[in-house]
């Protein structure tokens, strides 16, 4: 005669979630939100989160709505996707309370900060500098401003006519992932000359792929708080890509070193190495640029 023994269901305590005490804040996004938020676990009672709500396009801070929300398996929250929280108070912040599977909570302070769109505005262009040359190790490379070697660009189009240009950025919108948009105007001028980036010894060679980064004319501008990244927008459709710096050195390595004094926009160049021109002009701004810099001044008004 067969004989059989009970045996527990093992999916019973799964399904139960007695064991699940997970009551975390995966990732959350509110309406008007710029960027990522930060977020932490300070204890097993207590999180922060910190994020940035865009102040252009919101009254007050009394009703912001909740767009996104993803929590740790099994978990709730007080406060589900479309409803509001109140951030208008002394420290701009409100609490989300997040209950696990089993019934453990925990509570987020959640502070907003307001954000405005630093890049908007009138900017004087001020200097072009490359950093460039094969063998940096061997002495080969240099930082050296455009305008100190007249004599390798055009004589009416050279890098000098740039420097009494100015650019205006202008607020187009924020994106659903929370990153910036708008329109960027590279006036000409008094001389009302852009420069054409052509190296003009031997042997000569078009280099505006290298050093027309920012557009002439009306063009688009798009900012990537993930990546830290400003994308310029030909009308082509062309792109180029780099990165705001502020006031600082920067260490190139092999005694090298870049200071900006105000702020520049600066991009990395894909030159390729020319050992047999190691040392000459063609090679530093030619053949192997590593590193741009468009120093830039905020005007105030």
């Amino acid at each position: 005669m067969a004989t059989y023994s009970c045996q527990d269901d093992p999916w019973e305590d799964i399904e139960s979630g007695d064991w699940n005490n997970e009551r975390s804040v995966i990732s959350i996004k509110f309406q008007n939100q710029v960027g990522q938020p930060t977020i932490d676990r300070i204890n097993d009672e207590t999180g922060e989160i910190e994020l940035s709500i865009n102040g252009d396009a919101v009254e007050n801070l009394s009703a912001i709505s909740l767009e996104e929300l993803v929590l740790s398996y099994g978990a709730t929250s007080n406060v589900e996707k479309g409803e509001s929280l109140n951030f208008e108070n002394a420290d701009n912040t409100a609490v989300l309370t997040v209950t696990s599977q089993n019934g453990k909570k925990r509570d987020y302070t959640i502070k907003v900060n307001s954000f405005t769109e630093s890049i908007l505005g009138r900017y004087e262009i001020d200097n072009l500098i490359v950093y460039g040359g094969t063998g940096p190790e061997y002495g080969g490379g240099a930082i050296l401003d455009l305008t100190s070697k007249p004599w390798i660009w055009p004589e009416t189009q050279g890098p000098q006519t740039e420097l009494d240009n100015y650019l205006v950025f202008e607020l187009g919108g924020i994106t659903a992932e929370g990153n910036t948009y708008g329109t960027v105007t590279n006036y000409a001028g008094p001389d009302e000359l852009y420069a054409d980036f052509q190296f003009v010894l031997d042997p000569v060679t078009d280099v505006n792929n290298f050093y027309r980064k920012i557009p002439e004319g009306e063009a688009e501008w798009s900012r990537d708080y993930n990546t830290g990244t400003i994308t310029f927008t030909f009308p082509d459709g062309r792109i180029t890509r780099g990165t705001i710096e502020s006031a600082g050195t920067e260490d190139l390595g092999n005694g090298l070193s870049k200071t900006i004094e105000n702020m520049a926009f600066v991009f990395n160049l894909n030159g390729t190495d020319a050992w047999d021109n190691i040392y000459s002009d063609y090679d530093k701004f030619a053949k192997r640029p590593r590193r741009y810099w468009i120093e830039v001044t905020k005007q105030n008004n």
